[in-house]
């Protein structure tokens, strides 16, 4: 399951992912399904073939928001009616019988009545853009069980036979083929799919509603891209990325596509980001249809990651299927490592490599928390099954695995995946599985490299010092866990890594010497002597990386000549964290942004400007500010004038992602006049002429123009996201009203997050950004508490924790301690660890503040003399 970039995830409800008794396995189910979408109701009809292992006058499954009409059981051709117990608290039904049940073949009839509930989970009802009702799943992790009764866990694998009894002249999707589509019952028509292959509960999937499709195939597999009606043809771009993903991956992992046929669905409410149900994978519109001709870069790259995330699954998930949900690393991280490959080869213009250097800086910022946690970790609760799907689960789990795939190689890597699908196919498989079979094809030591990789929190910080003698350096490394906290840094820990380390010097920096690092000090002699030494060479390695500040000013020289672009992403990333921790004074790292003043690589500048946001917002002090955006306009405005406002011919289209990132941050944080103007200019021509400017340019020029936007604006952004045709422009929109700053507009947009206006699942994100705006978070955190009944209904099972996490952004004591005060009164469920987090990041902004803020404003008054900077006219 892919979650959207924003999400952060928890459940809102529940209690002990209790295990269900481990006397009977079943073999398959046969499931029909009559949904009422006027009543929000469903009655279901399920045989469960199953396997009993020990006599037993009672059988218990998973069960919840059911209501059981009548439950039999056969074996040896004798029926019994059993009666049922529920246990709501651990979410059982408990079937039991007068005469034990012998061991051996065991056949369960049930006839029941769900609820298509709201909360976008298990069997749900939604809305499309036009009000017509339809019926979706989103099962994983635990609400199969509000669907059908069911051995609701991923170890109990069966296959499934589904039927569904739709109204007439609704669209009926499930994982099958459809083998018939009869009339009746009366004034609906029956649809029965071709049975599944044996797959996890989890996995289920059916779509009713107003639905149609463009259509293709790919190694004879045919593919189907579905929307709500009138939307089909936003599905163009996802066909032709689903169609040479297919190959890709029949081609990579040597199994061809098991599944007949797959359907990519959009669907407008959806929880989560998408869904890898096998063969009929579910998406948020945003994340699967786009209007390909005139969509920025960004959002091309998203949508294509996600599809091949989401069809990675089918082999890394679907085919192979981690047993209990403490290894969904095997889920999660595999198909984020694998989804970037078909992507390189689709489009190798997008440097999709550059990307997982960035993917790799956010999960080792959150692995520098106290309260992260092991990519491996017990899973005793449902909140915990839940929360666990985070940038440590997906992002570092992939980081992990680029890791060892570099230092395998990737032919041996790829050698030892292939083996281990053939060996699991249709089965379930746990973390020591996957290791030893890669220990078994390398004959490398991957079985001791990886669990001190996934059974252990946080990432190491490698320190590197050199001394040269002779005609040779001697680099000494030494390791320990590397935190925000800066006590518990000094402190240390016993933890221990091993570590695949690459260094490139500046004596030979085309060349890499790699070498394993197993202990807490350790040696390496390279020949020749160099000004430094790089030690995450081709930024395929997760840990930071500590250098003394000559090193650190040596490579700033080079950075542009010397080094690539992930290379550069992840230096800014390692110097900014010894920043944090007050190894190096602030200076260093600007050093070190100074020295990319003719870097045109617009992932690395993605990467810097947020960074340089942070500092400007966060670090100055009103004495500073002015000299803040002084210094940088003097850094970006060159490159601005280069690479110009306005597109040219044949010019890539990773230029105009460029161009939005300076124009936003001239404007914002450089606040040049000119920039400033262009912005409003901009923003009128996109409102006015949406298709007439490129896409990531006008989301950057509407974000710039409303911070310093009037009523007027407002409203035009207002009247252009209701009247949205396609999801892009609905979310550019969206997440714009959370940009001004006037006190009035603030609460404009606060009220209309919590309007019938809309969905619920986007509100908590609305609100989410304007508590991450600077100028907005006090009025914001406000709002909040004084609406929080409210609040923590929307947004399906997310929305507590979307809110938790973005007061993570608060800088202030006092903001801070309103935030412990408030959620120890009010807790949000499923947000526990999210709250803790949270604290943590307002604590290291404070202390880094602190620290670092007058060393920064010294900083400034050395460069004021460098000279002023440039404006830029509206015409260049």
């Amino acid at each position: 399951m892919m979650k959207l970039i924003f999400l952060v995830l928890s459940l809102v409800s529940l209690g002990a992912a209790q295990r269900l008794p481990q006397n009977a396995v079943p073999d398959s189910y046969a499931l029909r399904f009559t949904p009422n979408l006027e009543r929000n109701n469903f009655e279901g009809d399920e045989t469960i073939r199953l396997h009993l292992l020990k006599s037993s006058p009672e059988i218990v499954l998973n069960a919840a928001d059911i209501d059981f009409h009548e439950v039999t059981i056969s074996t040896g051709g004798n029926t019994q009616t059993a009666t049922v117990n529920l246990d709501k608290p651990k979410e059982f039904a408990t079937f039991t019988v007068d005469s034990a049940l012998p061991p051996g073949p065991v056949s369960i009839h049930v006839r029941y009545a769900g609820i298509l509930n709201d909360q976008m989970r298990g069997f749900y009802a939604g809305k499309d853009d036009q009000g017509r009702k339809y019926a979706a799943t989103q099962l994983e992790d635990t609400d199969a069980r509000r669907m059908f009764p069911s051995f609701d866990e991923p170890a109990f694998k069966a296959t499934f036979d589904v039927t569904v009894i739709a109204d007439k002249g609704l669209v009926a999707i499930s994982n099958g083929k459809s083998l018939s589509d009869t009339p009746g019952p009366g004034n609906k028509h029956t649809v029965h799919f071709a049975t599944t292959m044996k797959m996890s509960s989890y996995l289920v999937a059916i779509v009713v509603g107003n639905f149609e499709y463009v259509e293709g195939s790919s190694d004879g597999i045919p593919i189907r891209v579905y929307a709500t009606t009138g939307k089909k043809d936003l599905g163009t771009f996802a066909l032709k990325a689903a169609e040479f993903n297919m190959r890709f991956y029949d081609q990579y992992f040597g199994i061809k596509y098991p599944y007949g046929k797959l359907d990519l669905v959009g669907v407008p409410d959806f929880s989560a980001g998408a869904m890898e149900n096998t063969g009929c994978i579910t998406f948020r519109e945003v994340l699967l249809l786009m209007d390909e001709k005139n969509t920025g870069l960004g959002l091309k790259k998203t949508v294509a990651s996600v599809i091949a995330h989401e069809m990675a699954h089918q082999w890394f998930g679907d085919l192979v299927t981690m047993k209990w949900w403490d290894d969904k690393w095997l889920n999660e991280g595999f198909a984020t490592w694998m989804s970037s490959k078909p992507v390189a080869e689709w489009q190798p213009d997008w440097a999709v490599n550059v990307d997982n250097a960035s993917d790799a800086v956010n999960s080792l910022d959150l692995d520098s928390l106290v309260n992260t946690h092991a990519i491996h970790q017990p899973q005793e609760t449902q909140e915990q099954v839940i929360e666990s799907d985070d940038a440590i689960t997906y992002g570092k789990a992939a980081a992990v695995l680029r890791m060892l795939e570099a230092y395998l190689g990737p032919e041996t890597f790829r050698a030892g995946v292939n083996t281990y699908l053939a060996r699991y196919s249709y089965q379930n498989a746990a973390s020591a599985d996957f290791w030893t079979v890669q220990t078994e094809t390398s004959k490398k030591p991957v079985d001791k490299i990886m669990p001190t990789w996934v059974d252990q929190p946080g990432a190491p910080l490698v320190t590197v010092k050199t001394k040269c003698a002779g005609n040779s350096d001697t680099l000494s490394f030494d390791q320990q866990r590397y935190f925000y906290d800066q006590t518990k840094l000094e402190q240390g820990t016993s933890q221990l890594w091993q570590i695949p380390v690459c260094i490139k010097s500046g004596s030979s920096a085309s060349q890499a010497k790699c070498e394993l690092v197993t202990e807490k000090r350790q040696n390496l002699t390279l020949p020749g002597c160099a000004d430094w030494a790089f030690i995450n060479a081709d930024a395929k390695g997760f840990y930071r990386s500590g250098y003394d500040s000559q090193a650190i000013g040596s490579m700033s020289q080079q950075l542009e000549t010397a080094f690539m672009p992930a290379e550069r992403i992840i230096l800014l990333s390692d110097v900014l964290a010894s920043v944090r921790v007050n190894r190096e004074p602030i200076g260093d790292y600007l050093n070190l942004a100074d020295g990319l003043k003719s870097d045109r690589n617009d992932a690395v500048l993605r990467q810097l400007l947020p960074q340089l946001s942070y500092i400007g917002e966060r670090m100055t002090n009103d004495s500073d500010r002015d000299s803040y955006s002084l210094w940088v306009r003097q850094l970006l405005v060159p490159i601005a004038e280069q690479v110009g406002w306005e597109p040219k011919p044949g010019e890539r289209d990773s230029v105009n992602s460029l161009r939005a990132s300076l124009l936003l941050t001239l404007a914002d944080l450089g606040h040049d006049p000119q920039t400033v103007a262009l912005a409003h200019k901009l923003a009128d021509q996109a409102l006015a002429e949406p298709n007439s400017l490129n896409h990531e340019v006008a989301a950057a020029a509407l974000s710039a123009a409303a911070a310093n936007g009037d009523e007027a604006l407002y409203d035009r952004i207002i009247a252009d996201l209701k009247a949205a045709k396609t999801p892009e422009i609905y979310f550019r929109d969206l997440f714009i009203l959370g940009r001004f700053r006037d006190p009035k507009l603030i609460d404009r947009t606060l009220q209309f997050a919590l309007s019938a206006d809309m969905r619920s699942q986007d509100s908590p994100y609305l609100i989410s950004s304007v508590l991450q705006r600077p100028t907005a978070e006090k009025q914001g955190w406000s709002f909040v508490q004084d609406h929080w009944a409210g609040i923590e209904k929307l947004g399906g099972p997310y929305a507590a924790a979307a809110i938790v996490q973005a007061t993570g952004s608060f800088c202030d004591p006092g903001m801070r301690e309103e935030v412990q005060s408030f959620f120890t009164a009010h807790p949000a469920p499923g947000a526990e660890r999210s709250l803790k987090q949270s604290i943590e990041r307002a604590n290291y902004c404070i202390e880094m503040r602190t620290q670092q803020q007058q060393p920064l404003g010294a900083w400034l008054k050395q460069k004021e003399g460098s000279g002023t900077a440039p404006g830029l006219g509206s015409g260049r």
